[in-house]
């Protein structure tokens, strides 16, 4: 195939947003039009490949709160220990890994993973935190108001994070929920869409404190690691786009200006965006004579992207999804959720058959410059493609 250059339980092993996406975002959206964006023109094999941090799902979730930490650039020994009691809470009450990852993140954007005084609030500065501040009467790791408790129970990270989960597990269908609209239905914080940027780290986080569990789906009832795909969300909020095998590489030496994988499927296969995000650009890519003509099957040498559909996710993480079938479902500058589908396989643009041409990028760059290997990035988010080692 060718393609343009554009309750704990045991898991079983099955094989090797909208507003937070802020000045990246409005960046990227001001780039339509047919003259300004051809994915034939982002030529070049320059890039940097740049592999995610890892870790392998065990299994074995167990979380030592008392034990050595982690080292994370961000944040400090003390912050992981505090995130380490927010995720064995969740396990104690049997909360699924992907709100494990919700609460961390939760935390993150209230105190920084820091148990917090309040300087308005005297009897909180005379019980052992971790900074002080001043957000109306809020204490705590999750900053929660009177309403949820003495302040020496807000201050108490066991009970802060036990009262979280029980209002998050409360929430119709919250594990689909995209993580700053669970996080916010909880919260109901004046800045609803500030907890999205935390999703990648936080789920780093649950990887390191507990062994990969971020990197589980929750399938049939059990947490099956690496198995995030036809629409099912591992605990990081990734699944793959489709559940096909990966045929050609990135950046292979055969064909080094190829920035992405070929994932083969039949025609009209669904595929489903791989993380919630906005989408960028939703259109059909000129071929090398700059004709527009997505609605018929290409061939090798033709040029182009065909029909095809790039979303921004937290973190500037960009994704690319080529050759569809037909006109996308999607229009540029809509939020979609993950596993949300966006359209079905075909044969546009510079194709030799049905496959999904599918690119990560960094950066919040579209261009070959940012783009990475899509194998090992989505094998670290628990939605590897298959067929890919």
């Amino acid at each position: 195939m060718t393609d343009a250059n554009p309750s704990r339980r045991r898991p079983v092993r099955i094989g090797a947003l909208a507003a937070a996406l802020t000045a990246t975002l409005a960046f990227l959206c001001c780039t339509g039009g047919a003259g300004a964006f051809f994915l034939t023109e982002l030529g070049g094999d320059a890039a940097e490949q740049i592999t995610p941090a890892s870790l392998e799902c065990t299994g074995d979730f167990t979380v030592e709160v008392t034990g050595k930490m982690p080292r994370i650039p961000q944040y400090g020994e003390r912050q992981l220990r505090n995130a380490a009691v927010i995720i064995k809470i969740g396990q104690d009450m049997k909360v699924p890994a992907r709100g494990w990852v919700i609460a961390v993140a939760t935390a993150m954007q209230e105190s920084r993973l820091l148990n917090l005084a309040n300087r308005t609030v005297a009897e909180s500065q005379d019980i052992p935190h971790e900074g002080v501040g001043a957000d109306h009467d809020s204490v705590g790791l999750f900053q929660q108001r009177a309403s949820w408790g003495t302040v020496a129970q807000r201050m108490n990270p066991e009970y802060a994070s036990r009262k979280f989960y029980e209002k998050l597990v409360d929430l119709p269908d919250w594990q689909k929920l995209p993580l700053t609209v669970a996080a916010q239905r909880v919260q109901i914080s004046a800045f609803p869409d500030a907890y999205a940027k935390h999703e990648e780290l936080a789920a780093r986080i649950v990887d390191a404190l507990a062994g990969g569990a971020a990197r589980t789906a929750l399938i049939a009832g059990q947490e099956v690691c690496d198995a995030a795909a036809s629409g099912e969300i591992a605990a990081s909020g990734w699944t793959a786009p489709i559940p096909g095998g990966v045929g050609s590489g990135f950046r292979t030496a055969s064909r080094p200006g190829h920035n992405g994988v070929d994932i083969a499927a039949p025609k009209g296969t669904l595929i489903r965006v791989a993380a919630t995000g906005r989408v960028l650009v939703s259109r059909c890519d000129p071929d090398w004579r700059g004709r527009l003509s997505c609605d018929v099957d290409g061939w090798p040498n033709k040029g182009g992207c065909g029909w095809f559909v790039d979303v921004l996710h937290a973190q500037g993480i960009v994704t690319r999804y080529c050759h569809m079938v037909s006109r996308p479902r999607v229009a540029a500058g809509e939020t979609v959720e993950a596993g949300q589908v966006i359209g079905e396989v075909g044969s546009s643009g510079n194709s030799s058959g049905p496959h999904l041409h599918f690119e990560v990028h960094t950066d919040g760059d579209r261009s070959s410059r940012s783009a990475i290997d899509p194998v090992p990035f989505m094998r670290s988010k628990g939605a590897p493609l298959k067929g890919a080692e």
